[in-house]
């Protein structure tokens, strides 16, 4: 598996689950300031469009995942 698709896994579990803990009619929910979880992690997307600078794309790098084929 390579960096990218491990990237776009982990972002869409992170926005899935905090959805589901910070929507008041989930069953999970926990509090609606899990929302702000979701918010980041969508900025975090969009900024690492435009400067392919993204936390966990280098801290897979390092653990040795490979990269894309591109």
């Amino acid at each position: 598996m390579t960096i990218e698709r491990i990237v776009r896994i982990v972002a869409g579990f992170f926005v899935m689950l905090s959805l589901a803990l910070g929507v008041e009619t989930s069953p999970l929910f926990v509090s609606s300031y899990f929302l702000f979880f979701t918010a980041f992690v969508g900025l975090n997307l969009f900024q690492s469009g435009f400067t392919k600078f993204c936390p966990l794309d280098s801290i897979l790098a390092k653990m040795g995942v490979k990269g894309g084929c591109c």
